[in-house]
């Protein structure tokens, strides 16, 4: 059941967006007057429209290529092109600036949205993530003017200390948003390790250790997944996410502690109808993640009903579970697969068989790619010879 259980690890999709303010491109990097830079920053400046900036770029580029001020070029084109919803080219020439080791908090912020929105991630983009603290402090930490009184000195400290508050919040939910994408759990590991390095303060410690709990899925590590499941839960008892991924793997995956795994399952089934739709999430959409959520929380339900029934065979409880499970899991094929084949099991175990039920559920799963997919085949043989 391992490959099964790693296809149907969740992508953590936080669902909240963070609005920054702006920051000043390229503060390192100093532009004289009368000069092809100044000349360049006034085209820009001037320019109506992205394209007319993309422009300018181009001819700076073209008559100076070996210019001092590129980095700063590149940093221009990165954020026009993300104007422009062109996140490749936003990274095309984000990436040219990280590969010559210049970074900015201007840059990282855009470079990081292209990514995001590009659905792309890439070894430069969690590189950026693990710098952004330095960045930050280095551009948000002002420094004290001797005219400045002390209201004015406190203001400015607290205004300071919001922003870089939310540019923090920013880099972690990129990093959120980025480290699902990334399908070699080595390196899943390894970004992990550097967030929790970079950020030993994060607010989203659940979600921290529910992205270990993936990460040695994935590795093949059960003890670390165990420990990271446990962690991610204790961190926070009502993330849905870690306590039914939690549940499935302790009993349809490893199969090594069913009783735990209903307890978390029965939580989710209570917690699932409190949960308010975020913004920005269409009422289709949010349905459709509530059905999931609910369906495999019941088919953990069942599964552990179904272990129960085979001293008893009494499947009642099972059957229940396993009906709402297979209806609910209707946008997941691999889940609904596994619903149906138990369902058809609890109907042959129960007493007495319904074979005609069994037989339907069966045929319903023999018709998903599951994991369930050839042993249903399987059973639907036995149970039409037995009606």
């Amino acid at each position: 059941m391992r490959k099964p259980f790693e296809s149907l690890l969740l992508v953590l999709c936080l669902g909240w967006s963070i609005p920054l303010a702006a920051q000043t491109p390229c503060p390192s990097l100093s532009v004289v007057v009368n000069t092809p830079e100044d000349q360049l920053m006034l085209a820009i400046n001037g320019a109506e429209k992205p394209e007319d900036q993309i422009a300018a770029l181009d001819k700076f580029t073209q008559a100076h290529p070996d210019s001092k001020f590129m980095p700063c070029v590149n940093e221009y084109y990165t954020s026009t092109y993300l104007k422009l919803n062109n996140f490749d080219k936003a990274i095309e020439y984000g990436e040219k600036d990280v590969a010559a080791n210049y970074a900015d908090l201007n840059l990282a912020v855009n470079l990081l949205k292209a990514y995001v929105g590009s659905g792309k991630a890439s070894d430069a983009a969690f590189v950026l993530i693990a710098k952004a603290p330095e960045l930050i402090k280095a551009e948000t930490v002002p420094s004290r003017s001797a005219k400045a009184t002390d209201d004015e000195w406190k203001k400015e400290q607290q205004e300071s200390g919001e922003l870089a508050k939310q540019h923090r919040g920013f880099m972690e939910y990129a990093f959120f948003q980025l480290l699902p994408r990334t399908t070699d759990p080595k390196k899943r590991l390894g970004y992990l390790d550097a967030f929790a390095k970079a950020y030993p303060d994060t607010p989203n410690v659940s979600q921290l250790n529910f992205q270990y709990f993936i990460a040695y899925e994935m590795a093949g590590d059960a003890a670390k997944a165990d420990e990271y499941g446990e962690k991610a839960i204790a961190a926070d008892p009502n993330n849905i996410e870690a306590l039914n991924l939690v549940a499935y793997d302790y009993s349809m995956g490893r199969r090594t502690n069913p009783e735990k795994a209903a307890v978390y399952a029965k939580k989710v089934v209570t917690l699932v109808p409190s949960v308010k739709k975020p913004d920005g999430v269409s009422d289709e959409q949010f349905k459709a993640q509530q059905n999931g959520q609910l369906g495999m929380a019941h088919l953990v339900l069942g599964y552990a009903n179904l272990l129960k029934a085979g001293k008893t065979h009494r499947a009642g409880p099972a059957v229940t579970d396993l009906k709402a499970a297979s209806e609910l899991l209707s946008a997941n094929p691999q889940l609904q697969g596994q619903a149906y084949y138990f369902l058809g099991y609890a109907y042959e175990e129960n007493y007495p068989a319904n074979h005609r039920a069994a037989a339907d559920a069966l045929t319903r799963s023999a018709a998903l790619n599951s994991p369930m997919q050839a042993q249903a085949r399987e059973l639907l043989t036995k149970v039409k010879a037995a009606r």
